[in-house]
This record gives C-alpha cells, structure tokens and sequence, in this order.
C-alpha cells in the first residue's frame, strides 16, 4: 500500500508541469513531465509485482 500511496503523490506533484507543458508550450516543463511519467511507470511496475506475489501467496 505504500508504493501505491508514493504513486498517487508522484501523479499529483507532475500535474502542475503538465499544465505549463500543454497550455504554456513551456518544454522545460515537458521535459519533467516525462522524467516523472518514467518513474510513474517503473513504481507501477513494482506495484503490480507486488500484487502478483501477493496474489499468488494465497494458493
């Protein structure tokens, strides 16, 4: 529960960059818009590692 708690943060902190990003065109807000979209993507993988072995703990 924790990585999914650090996951709803992380979506929240790149929401002001994504709002410079596609209403202002400000590419350097772009550019940490993807640097946070990237660790977005690694901490949801860990999230769903941790479901499976989860998951699979029960059978």
């Amino acid at each position: 529960m924790e990585n999914y708690n650090k996951l709803k943060s992380l979506v929240a902190s790149i929401e002001a960059d994504a709002d410079k990003f596609f209403n202002n065109g400000n590419s350097a807000a772009g550019t940490r818009v993807r640097k946070g979209l990237q660790e977005i993507k690694t901490l949801a993988q860990e999230i769903r590692n941790e479901v499976t072995a989860k998951k699979n703990d029960g059978k």
